[in-house]
C-alpha cells in the first residue's frame, strides 16, 4: 500500500492534503499557532530561549529518595485530603457556622490538600512542587490569621468596656476559637509560629526602655535571687517527691518547671500599670530576664533527668551553654559600643522623608539578633531582649521603640489569643476541681517562695509581696519544656495532663491575680503588714539613690586614682 501511494500521484496528492489537514486540525486543538506565521516564529524564538532543560530541578538532598535512600525517612501510609463540595448536592448541603471559616470547602482551597497519618496528624504541603515557578497561596492560614485577630479584637474591646484588663479578652477570645472550643484554627503550628514575634517585640521593647543603671541597684536579687528561687523550687520538689514514694527525677523537673514566669503576660501588665521602673517591677524584670537565661541549661539538664545521659555529659553540656552565653553577650558589647551608633545614624540620614526604612532596620536588627541567639542554643527571648538593650545605649533608643510599638502591639494580642487556643475549655471543665486546686497550690507556693527570698535580700514586705504575686503564674515556655520532657519519658502521662491543665489555667486567671493585686496591697496597709506607700516608696527610692550615689563616688575615685 505504501509503495502505491508513492507511485501514484493522485493517490499521493490526496494523502498530502489528508495529512496537512490532520495537522491544522491538531495544531488548532493544540492552541500552537499556524505554520509560518508570526506568532509561529515568535514561539519557535521563545521556545529557543527558554528551553526545557532549562527546568530541570537541582538535586534536593531532603527529597523523597534521597530521605529514603540515606535512612532518614520512615515510609508510613497517609491519606491525600481535598475539598468534598464536589461530591455533595445542594440539598445535602446546610449550613453551619463552622464551615464560615472553614476553606476546605473553597474552590481555591483544592489545590492545597492536605495530608494525614496513622495518628490523625495532619500536615500542611509547604513546599509545592511545580514545573514552573508560581505563587503559592497558603490560604487556610490567611483565614486562621484574620480570625485570631478579629476575635482578639472583638475580646479586648469587650473586656475594655467592662473595665477588665485586655490580656483577660485575648485569652478568652483564643480559648473560644481554639481546637477546646469552637474550632475555628485549621492551622495551629503555623498560627502559633507566627504568634512567636508577639513574644520577640514583647522583649525588643523591653530592651529599649531597659536602663543598666535601674539593673545595678536589683541585679543581686535579680541574678543570685532568681537562682536561688530556681534551685529551691527543684529542691523541695524533688525532696517531697521522694518522701511521697514518687522518683526525684520527676520532682526535680516538675520544680524547674515550676520555676518558671510568663515573661510575656507579666511584662504586658507591668507595662499597663506603667510599673516598669517601679522598684517590684525592676527586680520583677531582672528575675524574669535570668529565667530567660536559664532556659538552655534546664534544656541541658532534661537528658540528664530522663537517663538519656549521664552526669558528666549534663555538666559538660550546660558549661558550653554558658560559655556561649557569656560570649555572645561579649560580641553584642562590642557591636553596641562601635557599630550600632553608626547604623542606626544612617538609618536617620537615609529616612528623612519617612520613617518606613528606619522601622524595616530596627525589625530586621531586632530579628536578626533573636536568630542568631536561637542558632547558638539560646533563646529567641534573650536576644531580642539583647538588641534592644543594645539599642537603649544609643541616643535613638526613644525613636526605635515609637517605632516598634504597633508592631509590638498587633503581635503581642495575637501571641496571647494563640496562648488561649491551648486552653481546652471541655478539658478544663472535665477536671475543674483538681485542675483549680493545683493551681491555687501553684500561686501559694509560688508566691511564698518568691517573697521570702526577694525579702531575703532587704527589699519591703510590700515589694516582696508584689514580686512574688506577679511571678506566681507558670510561664508559656513551660509548655515547650513539658513536650521535650514528655519526648524524653522523663514523666508520665497522667503527669503531663496534670501539669498542662495547670499551666493553661495559671495563665488564663493570671489577669485576676494582678487584678486584685491592689486590694490585697490595701488590706496588708490597714492590717499594718505594709508600710504606708509614702513612707515605702520614699524609703526604697533613698536606698536607690544612695546605691546610684556610692555607684558615681567610685566611678570618681578611680577616675582620679
Amino acid at each position: 500500500m505504501f509503495l502505491l501511494s508513492l507511485s501514484d500521484p493522485d493517490l499521493l496528492e490526496e494523502e498530502t492534503v489528508a495529512n496537512s489537514s490532520v495537522a491544522s486540525l491538531n495544531a488548532s486543538s493544540t492552541g500552537k499557532p499556524k505554520e509560518g506565521s508570526f506568532a509561529d516564529i515568535i514561539d519557535r524564538a521563545l521556545e529557543k530561549e527558554f528551553n526545557e532543560s532549562d527546568q530541570t530541578e537541582v538535586a534536593d538532598p531532603g527529597s523523597f529518595n534521597n530521605s529514603v535512600a540515606g535512612q532518614q525517612a520512615v515510609l508510613e501510609t497517609v491519606a491525600r485530603v481535598k475539598s468534598t463540595k464536589k461530591n455533595e448536592t445542594k440539598g445535602d448541603k446546610r449550613f453551619q457556622l463552622h464551615d464560615v471559616f472553614n476553606l476546605d470547602n473553597d474552590n481555591r482551597a483544592e489545590d492545597t490538600p492536605t495530608l494525614i497519618d496513622r495518628k490523625d496528624n495532619v500536615f500542611i504541603i509547604s513546599n509545592f512542587k511545580s514545573k514552573y515557578p508560581v505563587l503559592q497561596l497558603d490560604l487556610r492560614l490567611i483565614s486562621d490569621l484574620v480570625v485570631v485577630i478579629v476575635s482578639a479584637t472583638c475580646g479586648g474591646i469587650a473586656f475594655a468596656c467592662a473595665g477588665q484588663p485586655v490580656i483577660t479578652g485575648y485569652l478568652l477570645a483564643g480559648s473560644i476559637i481554639g481546637p477546646g472550643g469552637l474550632n475555628f484554627i485549621s492551622e495551629m503550628v503555623q498560627v502559633e509560629t507566627v504568634a512567636q514575634f508577639g513574644v520577640v517585640f514583647l522583649l525588643f521593647a523591653l530592651g529599649l526602655e531597659f536602663s543598666t543603671a535601674k539593673l545595678r541597684v536589683v541585679r543581686s536579687v535579680a541574678v543570685l535571687g532568681g537562682l536561688l528561687q530556681i534551685l529551691l523550687f527543684m529542691f523541695l520538689c524533688g525532696i517531697t517527691v521522694s518522701l511521697c514514694g514518687g522518683k526525684h527525677s520527676e520532682g526535680v523537673f516538675v520544680g524547674a518547671f515550676l520555676s518558671m514566669s510568663s515573661t510575656a503576660v507579666v511584662l504586658k501588665f507591668l507595662m499597663e500599670k506603667n510599673s516598669t521602673n517601679s522598684i517590684h517591677g525592676q527586680v520583677t524584670i531582672g528575675t524574669l530576664i535570668l529565667q530567660d537565661c536559664a532556659v538552655g541549661l534546664l534544656f541541658a539538664l532534661l537528658p540528664v533527668l530522663g537517663g538519656n545521659s549521664g552526669v558528666l555529659e549534663g555538666v559538660l553540656s550546660m558549661a558550653k551553654v554558658v560559655v556561649v552565653l557569656l560570649s555572645f553577650l561579649a560580641v553584642l558589647t562590642i557591636l553596641s559600643r562601635t557599630c550600632i551608633p553608626w547604623l542606626l545614624k544612617l538609618m536617620v540620614s537615609l529616612s528623612s522623608q519617612t520613617n518606613e526604612l528606619y522601622q524595616l532596620a530596627a525589625v530586621a536588627f531586632c530579628l536578626l539578633v533573636a536568630w542568631c541567639s536561637d542558632k547558638l542554643g539560646l533563646s529567641l527571648e534573650l536576644g531580642s531582649f539583647a538588641a534592644g538593650v543594645m539599642i537603649s545605649t544609643t541616643d535613638l533608643a526613644e525613636h526605635t521603640l515609637e517605632q516598634i510599638e504597633p508592631i509590638r502591639n498587633l503581635f503581642a494580642a495575637l501571641f496571647l489569643a494563640s496562648i488561649g487556643m491551648l486552653v481546652n475549655v471541655h478539658f478544663l471543665w472535665t477536671h475543674v476541681d483538681i485542675l483549680l486546686a493545683s493551681v491555687i497550690l501553684v500561686i501559694i507556693i509560688k508566691t511564698t517562695i518568691v517573697t521570702t527570698v526577694v525579702k531575703g535580700f532587704g527589699y519591703s514586705n510590700k515589694t516582696a509581696l508584689l514580686v512574688g504575686v506577679s511571678l506566681a503564674q507558670i510561664g508559656e515556655f513551660a509548655f515547650v519544656l513539658l513536650s521535650r520532657a514528655s519526648n524524653l519519658h522523663l514523666i508520665e502521662g497522667k503527669l503531663y495532663l496534670l501539669l498542662l491543665g495547670t499551666t493553661a489555667l495559671s495563665l488564663v486567671t493570671t489577669p485576676l491575680v494582678f487584678k486584685v493585686i491592689p486590694a490585697v496591697v490595701h488590706l496588708g496597709v490597714l492590717l499594718r503588714w505594709f508600710s504606708p506607700d509614702t513612707a515605702m516608696e520614699k524609703g526604697e527610692i533613698v536606698r536607690s539613690e544612695s546605691a546610684k550615689q556610692r555607684m558615681i563616688l567610685m566611678s570618681r575615685q578611680s577616675h582620679n586614682s
